[in-house]
């Protein structure tokens, strides 16, 4: 469908929050800055934030809406002339507006003939602040008089290290075994993706300094010796990631003494030990409401293993998208993975009416699981069921029962969003996509998501209702079927603990999990997949996003844990309050300081810290159709975080940490204005 940009139309966008008694409004202009009347059209705009489809709008009706997808239609026989502005009043929404990115991120008029034509749009105002809007990762400069003579994140176990040496053109590492070989390999591809122009990695020739790798007894697959003894680098380690991170923090405090040699030294001798405190460092990137392309994925990779990050959670599906090759279904793709004017998915957080999205190709995929364990890496991919299955559901309907009626929305606003667990057909669909995904993620951990199954999931379906008969009574069937038409505004509001639905899923996750298990695999889930406490413990983990209260709960029912609590470790929460800043903060608002400073096992007793596998910092990217925003949100909360899951507690010093924040780098490489 053809798609125009002409610069005689803008729209503005303007958050009135409320005051002196009156209710707030989210105001939309539209501007005819040309000299043609404009008619027969409607206005199509995208989020993350939700207009209410029960809710009052003055000016336009509202006559399509899904999620933070809104079309509004004008007035009958509506003419915009030229010079002239339509308005249109929003009071109702699905939450009050923080923050600039929660307005419009995209909009386009819908004309008759099946045309489009794409807006300027200038971020959402606020009629109360203005500031300047904050874009770019924040700078943190390197003091004067830093705390530490030499640049190390996160702060190593022992560091001993004296005197200054002049600086080194470059470095050279020379092998003993293939472990060593690999890492030298994979530490000269990491200073290419991050420093290219630097010359970290150089030959002899080119003045570089021989760094001996050399292969020890007794040190923990992750742990290291670098010692300075002179002229003489050694770094003692008994696998290639222990090398690789070795050479890391070799890296790191060249690059100290380097660019600030004021401040920073490069050691003449002494020695740096260390290994992490925590066995799972990981950062989680949902590529479903934002698609991020292979060069992306590689990029953040390489910043994970600077980091000394350890596991990257892949969240490749969600309503909104599915973005990874399946052969035994290729309309998953082919439907799933883009987002449009007139498509089965339309345009959502920011997409154009053009035709936009993107998905992983298998050989794709194959290529990042390697260059991510080439770095120490392992990928948990993720597929989130039975829930956040919209895109899933326009591309194999077959998931869903054909007499079910009604309709359920999920949280975020999505109808019908949940793959019916009483179907036959849905077990033979999963497992076949499932044995897909364990042929590709060889770390033999696949996640099922399992969280924010809607309270009134399946209760129109009969096929679900007579299942839920079967196994749980008629009463509790139904009660579960009077939950119809159910409508969720509150992020996180339904407790579907004990409920029909809760039930069911709990029989869904019973089965695939013991599908999983007999293929070698782990079963990864969200805190929900523990409703009725049916999966086994021994081959699964949770990921606990409410609180650590909750964490310490499930690791006492006996759940391996990995604690990422939304209020914290989600990233795509602003950094402050304010509206000039970035981001969501339905569960809180969280610095660097903050997260670094968080104690993610606080008040957690002996044996509960036996179930801690470790922490991870999840982005969600309804914020993120900025890349700017990215760096603002994740740099250096990424960093902070890896210091509480490497340093042990005692070491720990936001002073230090501040000091060395910002030679940390940035995916894209954008700071402040």
């Amino acid at each position: 469908m053809p798609t125009s940009r002409p610069k005689t139309l803008r729209l503005e966008t303007l958050w009135n929050p409320p005051a002196d008694g009156k209710e707030f409004t989210y105001v939309l202009r539209l501007k005819n800055l040309g000299t043609e009347p404009l008619s027969n059209f409607s206005l199509c705009v995208s989020g993350p934030g939700r207009v209410d489809p029960a809710g009052r709008v003055e000016g336009a009706t509202v006559s399509q809406r899904l999620s933070n997808f809104t079309e509004f239609q004008p007035p009958a026989n509506f003419v915009l002339g030229a010079g002239e502005t339509w308005t249109i009043s929003v009071y109702a929404l699905s939450w009050q507006f923080r923050h600039w990115t929660d307005g419009a991120t995209s909009g386009y008029l819908a004309l008759s003939d099946g045309s489009t034509i794409l807006l300027t749009i200038e971020p959402t105002r606020s009629s109360v602040s203005n500031a300047p809007l904050k874009r770019g990762a924040e700078i943190f400069p390197v003091p004067v008089n830093a705390p530490v003579q030499v640049s190390i994140i996160p702060w190593p176990n022992h560091v001993a290290v004296t005197s200054r040496r002049p600086l080194p053109a470059g470095f050279a590492p020379q092998a003993q075994s293939a472990e060593g070989e690999a890492a030298a390999r994979s530490f000269a591809a990491l200073v290419e993706h991050l420093f290219a122009v630097e010359g970290i990695v150089r030959s002899e020739a080119e003045g570089a300094v021989p760094v001996a790798l050399k292969d020890a007894a007794g040190f923990g697959p992750e742990a290291y010796r670098l010692s300075f003894e002179g002229e003489t680098i050694t770094i003692e380690a008994s696998s290639q990631t222990g090398f690789l991170y070795g050479l890391v923090t070799l890296g790191q405090i060249w690059r100290g003494a380097r660019l600030h040699p004021e401040v920073f030294q490069f050691p003449a001798s002494g020695e740096i030990v260390d290994e992490p405190s925590m066995g799972w460092r990981g950062l989680h990137l949902d590529v479903a409401r934002q698609f991020y392309g292979a060069a992306e994925v590689k990029k953040l990779l390489a910043v994970l293993a600077w980091n000394k990050l350890n596991r990257f959670h892949w969240h490749l599906s969600d309503d909104e998208a599915w973005r990874v090759e399946i052969d035994a279904y290729p309309d998953l793709t082919a439907v799933g993975a883009w987002r449009g004017h007139g498509l089965a998915v339309p345009p959502l957080l920011g997409s154009s009416p053009a035709r936009t999205g993107g998905y992983y190709t298998k050989a794709a995929i194959r290529e990042i699981v390697a260059h991510a364990k080439s770095f120490g890496v392992e990928i948990v991919p993720e597929i989130d069921v039975p829930g956040h299955c919209y895109a899933m559901l326009q591309a194999i309907p077959e998931l869903r029962d054909p007499a079910e009626v009604g309709s359920y929305y999920s949280v975020q606003g999505f109808p019908d969003n949940c793959i019916n667990p009483a179907r036959e057909k849905t077990y033979e669909i999963i497992e076949t996509i499932l044995s897909e995904l364990i042929e590709l993620f060889p770390f033999k951990i696949i996640h099922l998501g399992a969280d924010e199954v809607p309270l009134g999931a399946w209760s129109g379906s009969p096929e679900a209702l007579e299942r839920l008969r079967s196994v749980a009574g008629d009463e509790v069937a139904d009660a579960h079927a009077k939950r119809l038409n159910v409508v969720t505004n509150t992020h996180g509001a339904d407790d579907i603990h004990g409920s029909g639905a809760a039930i069911l899923q709990a029989e869904f996750l019973n089965r695939v999990q013991r599908f999983l298990a007999s293929k070698g695999c782990i079963t990864g889930g969200w805190e929900e997949a523990a409703h009725g406490d049916v999966i086994d413990k021994s081959k699964s983990y949770l990921c606990s996003w409410r609180n650590v209260e909750v964490s310490a709960e499930l690791a006492e029912r006996g759940y391996e844990i990995v604690v990422c609590p939304g209020q914290v470790y989600y990233l795509d929460m602003a950094l402050r309050p304010d509206w000039d800043e970035p981001g969501a903060s339905w569960a809180g608002t969280s610095d660097a300081e903050k997260l670094y400073n968080f104690d993610p096992i606080g008040g957690w007793t002996a044996s509960q810290k036996q179930k801690l596998l470790g922490i991870q910092a999840c982005i969600w990217s309804e914020p993120m159709t900025d890349r700017a925003v990215f760096d603002r949100l994740v740099f250096p909360r990424l960093s902070a975080l890896a210091e509480t899951g490497w340093t042990k507690p005692s070491s720990k010093s936001w002073e230090r940490f501040r000091a060395l924040a910002g030679l940390m780098p940035l995916l894209y490489g954008l700071q402040q204005s």
